[in-house]
């Protein structure tokens, strides 16, 4: 009987989670409608309030059938100091599908609901692709370096979505989140990149250094998040089958140095140089704490 309990987990968590999204979709739609129809500051203000508490409300409904299913053991430690009325860039390492749900049961309500950053391509998932461009999530179109060198044109496009997106959280609390390794760590692509790392893959610092251009002065810290899983990588319908035990979360608050404010990334560089350098050493210290993790939960 045991064997079948996992899957009817599944089942009934797959549920939970369609039921949860179109309940508070629904709301949040009918509100985009009113922000777009009335573009003046107080009813923009009043709609962007609106859309956080449904925003708190899905990932608090998602915490409890979790909570509900999983039984999972967490172990989260550096949430103290956080606040939720100041502005933070939220970096972590990547290693599941599973890690965006662990990060918003976490963070909820302690500072302001995550902003990720997506794939263009991502906006056309049904029903949530179009939550996300409602809740302003920062939708990237990544170009390789071969279309670039045929297209110089499309050179820095990036940037300026970047700084067009952070532009519209100015004056208000805003978590911008980045995967600073771009994509979830597998064998196969630590493998292939070489990485230097014993537990991470290479950090791409471009994402990071873009935010800090549009938006350095109104952030408060980087707070940087080591994720672990002591019985293993889990995948997405490992979470909905309840058979993610455990969960270790890390938070370090880390001030953002001066000499990285109101600079260019892609113009500089000396500086694009340093940022890398000091990402680098922040990854160092990364895969040496995943390393004393395993030894002590594995």
């Amino acid at each position: 009987m045991k064997d079948f309990l996992p899957p009817l987990r599944g089942v009934l968590a797959s549920l939970l989670l369609a039921l949860n999204t179109i309940v508070c979709c629904t709301p949040l739609f009918i509100v985009s409608l009113f922000k777009l129809c009335l573009p003046f500051p107080t009813a923009q203000r009043i709609t962007d309030e609106l859309m956080r508490h449904i925003h708190e409300a899905w990932i608090s409904n998602n915490k409890g059938w979790m909570t509900l299913l999983n039984h999972t053991r967490w172990h989260v430690e550096g949430m103290q100091g956080l606040d939720y009325q100041h502005s933070y860039l939220i970096t972590s390492n990547h290693q599941s599908w599973v890690d965006i749900l662990v990060l918003q049961y976490v963070f909820n309500r302690k500072i302001r609901p995550l902003k990720f950053f997506l794939k263009q391509e991502l906006i056309w998932v049904p029903v949530i692709g179009l939550a996300w461009w409602a809740l302003g999530f920062p939708f990237m179109k990544r170009y390789s370096k071969a279309y670039l060198a045929k297209h110089p044109e499309k050179q820095g496009k990036d940037l300026e979505t970047t700084r067009r997106t952070c532009a519209k959280f100015e004056g208000k609390p805003t978590a911008i989140f980045n995967f600073v390794e771009g994509t979830r760590f597998t064998e196969g692509k630590h493998k292939q990149q070489q990485s230097p790392f014993r537990y991470l893959l290479k950090p791409k610092a471009g994402g990071i250094a873009f935010v800090l251009d549009a938006m350095g002065e109104q952030l408060q810290s980087i707070v940087d998040v080591t994720l672990h899983y002591p019985h293993g990588r889990p995948g997405f319908w490992d979470l909905l089958c309840g058979r993610v035990k455990e969960v270790v979360v890390h938070i370090r608050e880390t001030p953002i140095p001066a000499q990285f404010l109101g600079k260019s990334y892609d113009q500089d560089a000396q500086y694009r140089a340093e940022f890398q350098q000091w990402i680098n050493r922040m990854w160092d210290e990364k895969d040496v704490q995943l390393g004393e993790l395993h030894g002590r939960h594995d």
